[in-house]
């Protein structure tokens, strides 16, 4: 199942898709600010718990590829997440390199509260920031997030969108 934006194709991740994902969320220079993923094993991994939540709860992160070529260029959307358990529903995303600054992670975050309100009705939705990626709080300040707190345990701001 595909669903799509004005620019971007979102679809369920597959374990076939975690080669083309790893080329940059095992990228220690574009995961600068999030957790990077050591290898193909653990990126499937990472794939297959999201699944599990997503079989549960009904919504879970895709892969996401741009409509113009098709190309995987990042993975995100509305999730809970497994390896960090008890923040709820929240939205996140890490893009490659080649889709930074094109405004993909505004489409998707606005898309993702769309579907969080329309189709799960959820009141409050959350995000997490490293405090140097100036480029993600503007994105999440823009779909009408704000700033709760900082976490020191986890060094990321934590942010909130409230219906």
């Amino acid at each position: 199942m595909r669903v799509e934006t004005d620019r971007l194709w979102l679809s369920r991740p597959l374990l076939s898709d975690a080669p083309q994902l790893l080329s940059f969320l095992g990228d220690a220079d574009a995961m600068q600010h999030t957790v990077r993923l050591a290898d193909l094993r653990a990126c499937r991994r990472h794939i297959a718990g999201h699944e599990c939540q997503r079989k549960r709860l009904g919504y879970g992160p895709w892969t996401v590829r741009s409509k113009r070529d098709e190309r995987i260029v990042g993975f995100g959307g509305l999730y809970d997440d497994p390896f960090d358990p008890g923040w709820g529903a929240e939205i996140g995303y890490r893009f490659a390199p080649i889709a930074w600054g094109r405004g993909f992670a505004t489409e998707l975050t606005r898309f993702c509260l769309e579907l969080a309100q329309r189709q799960f009705g959820l009141a409050v939705v959350r995000a997490f920031v490293h405090p140097a990626n100036t480029a993600s709080r503007r994105v999440l300040e823009k779909a009408g997030f704000e700033a709760v707190r900082f976490l020191p345990d986890m060094n990321r701001h934590l942010y909130e969108h409230r219906r």
